[in-house]
């Protein structure tokens, strides 16, 4: 897990020393074990390292024959791609390096690898840079057109800072996350700047964009559609995922929820360990959430863990709001950031890896909306997200764009009702908001977050089920719950759960009448909503609607500070807003 940053550059064009140092230290929370830079006439290249693999020798830039490499996350079939590159010389231990060689000898390269990556390449013998990102887009990477070609990095932020574009803030796409929670498509919040999309590998030369080709995620496979059978093939699938999550040369740990996905790699994980598994639960000071730390401890307990509670309280989200919203440069205004980001900062004091159950929903079709989208005719109901605004006469506009993308992923889905909703699901809320989340929240605290149900053999196997298998008697993810029902029983995988919630509603209510006012005069909200409903909506912030709004637009409000203004946000909730 790294940060990686840098241009393709037009003939004859340059990159300052001071630019590359600039890139260097916006992404060094990434990669704070090390940094390097290669400079050639074609690219400049910089990548920040957070050390897993090959401690000794795997820094980067990685050099080849003609070919030099820099890449974020990690390629999990390492081990297997050196075994079958024969021949070839490996200078280091890195995980990165096959990519390197293989990228020389296949044209398309990226179906070979197994893993969460975002990888440049720099080839002397082809004249070409590449740019490539996995197919799930668990690892992210940012493009933008500038005068002296085309930069790139794994934050937007960092093209900010180091001059390469300007703080230019699309109004549309904020609009866009306040009624969406995140932001679709490739387009980002920041004028000029686009997502490399999941599954993208793109060329280079002369320092524009000249070949795209793209990577489904979902790849054909094959599964039993006999229950016993399956549950045997299941098995073996994340057993062989988790194993390959496991490969680490540093500690690591699981993210536990009182859910079945964290559940289930858990069981995993101690089957697979001698070691105890370290897992952390964070949980609330608030009765207005159910809290999973109990849950989460009897699982905890009967795989023989080492189990480490987190209280979040009140006092604690005013306190390092700000902060955590500020690491969110692309934003999702998911509030699950806030647990994630305390869970990181927790967990950076004992291990550097933590394995999490992100996907497990999307895979094996967990969520509710799924069973509706399912039923039969005439009783099915298309999975349509809407406008947290709608109705509520808040917003300044009322266009409807801010659903373009979503509808977009929505047309080009195929197979069933059921995998059409979980294909849409893939293509932009997963990238989007969920691993977005999870990767700036843990890379803040410089840990790498990994997430097995999101690995192309489980994807192959989960996809060739039959929709039996993954939904009945009222129940998502019905072959996932058998497996854990017979391998970790006390989690209790059909037992009735409350989904996961964090209080804000509840704290933003307790301060609704101080709040209001200060988040109705950012500039921001000012721009794009009536600060008078702002106001009245804080006064009744108690209602869960209600309460889903305000959180939205407190979300606003503060990343607008760090990210639109470019202030430093180092005060708590209520000095960062009466800041101007």
């Amino acid at each position: 897990m790294c940060g990686i940053a840098g241009v393709a550059l037009k003939p004859g064009a340059r990159i300052t020393p001071e630019t590359l140092a600039a890139l260097a230290r916006a992404l060094a929370h990434r990669g704070p074990d090390g940094s390097g830079v290669h400079v050639s006439e074609r690219a400049a290249l910089v990548q920040t390292r957070l050390a897993i693999i090959d401690l000794a020798t795997g820094d980067q830039p990685l050099f080849g024959a003609d070919a030099v490499l820099i890449g974020n996350g990690e390629i999990y079939n390492n081990r297997e791609l050196r075994d079958e590159l024969s021949g070839v010389v490996f200078r280091s231990g890195s995980d990165c390096e096959p990519p390197l060689h293989l990228a020389r000898a296949e044209a398309d390269f990226m179906p070979r690898l197994r893993g969460m990556f975002a990888l440049a390449i720099d080839d002397s013998r082809t004249g070409a840079v590449t740019l490539a990102r996995d197919p799930f887009g668990i690892k992210p990477l940012y493009v933008a057109p500038i005068a002296s070609g085309t930069a790139f990095a794994s934050e937007p932020q960092a093209l900010i800072a180091a001059g390469l574009v300007n703080r230019e803030i699309d109004a549309a796409k904020l609009v866009e996350l306040l009624q969406l929670q995140f932001v679709a498509g490739r387009a980002t919040v920041f004028a000029g700047v686009e997502r490399l999309a999941p599954g993208a590998m793109v060329t280079l030369r002369d320092g524009s964009i000249v070949a795209r080709q793209n990577h489904d995620p979902i790849e054909a496979g094959t599964a039993p559609r006999d229950e016993g059978a399956a549950l045997v093939a299941l098995d073996r699938v994340l057993a062989e995922s988790v194993e390959f999550h496991q490969r680490s040369d540093v500690p690591y740990g699981l993210f536990l929820s009182g859910g079945i996905d964290s559940a289930a790699i858990l069981a995993l994980m101690a089957r697979l360990n001698t070691e105890k598994v370290q897992a952390f639960t964070a949980g609330f000071d608030s009765p207005s959430v159910a809290d999973e730390r109990d849950a989460a401890e009897v699982s905890a307990r009967a795989v023989g863990a080492r189990h480490e509670r987190i209280e979040i309280s009140e006092a604690m989200m005013w306190r390092h709001l700000p902060e955590i919203v500020g690491c969110m440069d692309d934003p999702v205004a998911d509030y699950a950031i806030i647990p994630t980001w305390f869970l990181a900062r927790q967990a950076r004091g004992s291990v550097k890896v933590v394995l999490s159950g992100e996907g497990g929903d999307e895979m094996f079709a967990g969520y509710g909306r799924y069973r509706a989208t399912a039923r039969p005719w005439p009783f099915a109901k298309r999975m349509r997200r809407h406008g947290a605004f709608d109705g509520l006469d808040v917003l300044r506009e009322g266009d409807s764009s801010w659903r373009n993308e979503i509808d977009r992923a929505h047309r080009e889905a195929a197979g069933s009702a059921l995998v059409r909703a979980q294909r849409e699901d893939i293509a932009e809320w997963l990238p989007n908001d969920l691993l977005l989340k999870l990767d700036r929240c843990l890379m803040a605290h410089g840990v790498e977050g990994r997430t097995p149900f999101l690995d192309r053999e489980v994807a192959r196997f989960a996809f060739a089920l039959p929709d039996r298998l993954r939904m009945r008697r009222g129940f998502g993810k019905f072959l996932l719950r058998k497996w854990l029902e017979q391998h970790l029983p006390q989690a209790r995988p059909f037992a009735r759960k409350q989904g996961f919630d964090v209080p804000v509603a509840a704290w933003i209510a307790g301060q609704g009448a101080r709040l209001g006012g200060l988040v109705a005069a950012s500039p921001i909200v000012e721009q794009l909503t009536k600060p008078d409903r702002v106001v009245d909506l804080f006064a009744q912030a108690a209602d869960k609607r209600a309460g889903v709004v305000c959180w939205r637009l407190l979300f606003l409000a503060l990343w607008y500070q760090r990210h639109g203004l470019g202030r430093p946000v180092d005060g708590d909730v209520f000095e960062t807003l009466a800041e101007r």
